[in-house]
Parts: C-alpha cells; structure tokens; sequence
C-alpha cells in the first residue's frame, strides 16, 4: 500500500469540495491551478470518488459536490477510491533474491508476516481518520478558510474545530 500522490490530491481536492461547494461551482479546471496539476488528472480523480460513492459530479460547469457527510469518509476511502492497485504495495520485497542463496530463497517469507502487519497498522489508522478531522485540521492552521466557509452556511459544521460559529 504505496501511499502515492493520486491520495494527497483527492484529499485536497475533497477539502475544496467541502469549502466551497455550497455557494460556488467546483470544477476542474478550478480544482486544478490550487493542486498543481492538469483538469484532465482532476478529472480522473473525479471519476474515481464519484465511482467509490464520495462525490457526485455534474458534467460541462456544474461542478462537483460530496455525497457524503466529511465524517463519513475515511482517509482509507479516499485511498482505495483513487490508489486500489497499490492497496498492497506499502513496503516492497527486492524481486531478484537469489534461490541458490539460503537467504534470497528465505526472504519472502521472513518479510511477508511482518510486512502485512505494517500494512494493516496503516490501513487501520488510515480508516480512522476522516475527511472531518482533516477539514479541522485545516479551519486551524489557516483560520480564514474557516471564517469563509462558516459565512456560506453549509448543511455541516465542524463538531470538534473548537472554532465555533
């Protein structure tokens, strides 16, 4: 479970989505000068989360909005909706062991316990954080988004920011 950049753009992608959603169209070509990237990835990535159930995506200028709830939606989500390929990808095993040698045969299966229980340490963490706690984490690190998104009226509000309305 490589943990590659397709997550870490769904994840912003998703926090702009929840901001600005409620009083302005989310598109692409929006989504795509604040992640850095070209609307077709946006695109791609929009087509993966609409797929998992996360958004719901308006073609042509209507824009994206989220299905579900922000506490609804674990950073595991956001990871098997985008990255499912490298679900089991988090630490690699050298492919080219020698079978001639008593280690290279052995090393698979000295690794393969321990490895999978990294991979379930992450995949168990990563499903109790959500995208909630992650827009808090945003409301204080950078307080004026929150003061933006409180004015919009949006149908959720961060139950544990500490930042009240």
């Amino acid at each position: 479970m490589r943990i590659s950049v397709k997550c870490s753009s769904a994840v912003h992608i998703l926090l702009m989505i929840t901001v600005l959603s409620s009083y302005q169209k989310v598109t692409s070509d929006s989504l795509a000068s604040s992640v850095g990237c070209n609307p077709v990835e946006v695109r791609k990535l929009f087509g993966a989360l609409k797929k998992a159930g996360i958004i719901d995506v308006e073609r042509g200028p209507g824009g994206a909005t989220l299905k579900k709830e922000p506490k609804d939606i674990s950073l595991l989500d956001i990871y098997v909706a985008v990255d499912p390929a490298s679900l089991n990808e988090l630490i690699g095993i050298h492919t080219h062991a020698s079978d001639y040698c008593l280690f290279g045969k052995n090393i698979r299966n000295v690794l393969a316990n321990p490895y999978a229980e990294i991979g379930n340490a992450v995949r168990d963490k990563m499903a109790s954080i959500t995208l909630e706690a992650l827009l808090e984490r945003l409301f204080k690190l950078e307080p004026s988004i929150y003061e933006h998104y409180k004015k919009s009226m949006p149908k959720w509000q961060p139950e544990t920011a500490g930042l009240g309305t």
